[in-house]
């Protein structure tokens, strides 16, 4: 069991973002969250299987169509047992 926070800049707001990284989440077995920040970029945290984290990861560096991801950041947290995955903010 793995942790990441990822915090993904550019035109990600307004594009669905968060309900696409939701449904790849449920799809892959990772639990955690998503949410827009006030400055405009999508922050999320993904707790499962290294394969399915790294997956989303990647999802979150090209995002949903209409998208424009210029850099994503990553890092490393202490797993918190999370369960379920959900969209807030």
């Amino acid at each position: 069991m793995i942790r990441r926070k990822v915090v993904v800049h550019g035109h990600v707001q307004g594009v669905f973002f968060r309900e696409a990284t939701r449904r790849r989440a449920e799809a892959v077995g990772v639990a955690g969250w998503v949410r827009n920040r006030a400055d405009g970029s999508v922050e999320a945290v993904f707790e499962g299987e290294p394969d399915g984290v790294e997956r989303l990861i990647r999802f979150c560096e090209v995002g949903p169509r209409g998208a424009q991801v210029e850099w994503v950041d990553v890092a490393s947290e202490t797993p918190e047992s999370l369960t379920g995955f959900a969209i807030s903010g």
